[in-house]
């Protein structure tokens, strides 16, 4: 793999200065490539996303221990509108975009930190527009009367207006039909082919999340408890029995998947 584009070393990060949250998370998301973070609600994988963009302070978070690299530079002190400017976008869980305002005008609002001029911000909403076809055929619908599926297009059109070298894209699957799903990822691994965007984004779907990854960190109470590259995870069997649904032939009944012996396993 390439030199990393993001490293996250060994962080730390509290809220509301009691709640230990991460402890001691690292990852790198080389340049080019698509790396998936793993794991159940509440692992801390929004958690993750949120140190990366600095968005975390907004939420009574604080980084109390390690560092954020991006581009080789230190980022985690700096506002999120600086970080977009420096190239990293991120696409919130739940979409949030504008319901008030239509698809065109949310997508429009991803441009304000350019300085271009509108000939160039132009360019870019077509550029969108030819990655997400549907969302030209609904460019002047009110975002909150489409579909969620739309919504999650809608939104990382809006994240791509900025001109991102990388997108934090978190929880893509999260209440939208499978084949939407399925359309979306096409199109991340389109961005990632042709236009050279990195992508780090937080999954609970693994399966669809490790098709189309080429590297995958595994979260549980705040620690990276396995990484790998997503072929091989796809094929370990913790990951099959505990995140796949599939079983070995040595597990009898679901009462032998006990907590204690796969946090045994994994971090022995």
């Amino acid at each position: 793999m390439s030199a990393p584009v993001l490293a996250v070393n060994n962080v730390e990060v509290i809220y509301d200065h009691v709640i230990l949250v991460l402890k001691g998370v690292s990852l790198q998301v080389p340049q080019g490539a698509i790396v998936a973070l793993l794991g159940a609600n509440g692992a801390g994988k929004s958690t993750t996303l949120k140190t990366i963009s600095t968005l975390l302070r907004g939420e009574r978070g604080e980084v109390t221990k390690g560092e954020v690299l991006f581009k080789g530079e230190r980022v985690d002190q700096l506002t999120p509108n600086a970080l977009v400017t420096r190239g990293l976008a991120q696409v919130m869980e739940g979409r949030h975009c504008f319901a008030h305002l239509s698809i065109e005008e949310n997508l429009l609002t991803g441009a304000f930190t350019r300085k271009d001029g509108r000939a160039a911000v132009r360019q870019s909403l077509e550029r969108v527009y030819h990655y997400f076809p549907r969302l030209r055929e609904r460019r002047h619908s009110l975002a909150g009367y489409t579909s969620g599926g739309e919504q999650q297009m809608c939104a990382i059109g809006r994240a791509l207006m900025a001109r991102p070298s990388m997108i934090l894209l978190d929880e893509p699957s999260m209440g939208i039909a499978p084949q939407i799903v399925e359309e979306i990822f096409e199109i991340v691994r389109d961005l990632n082919r042709k236009e050279g965007v990195s992508f780090l984004l937080a999954e609970q779907n693994t399966a669809i999340a490790l098709r189309y990854a080429d590297f995958g960190y595994i979260l549980e109470n705040g620690r990276v408890v396995m990484e790998g590259a997503a072929a091989d995870l796809a094929d370990n069997a913790d990951v099959k029995e505990f995140y796949l649904g599939v079983a070995g032939a040595e597990r009898k009944s679901f009462r032998d998947m006990k907590f204690y012996r796969r946090r045994k396993r994994w971090l022995a």
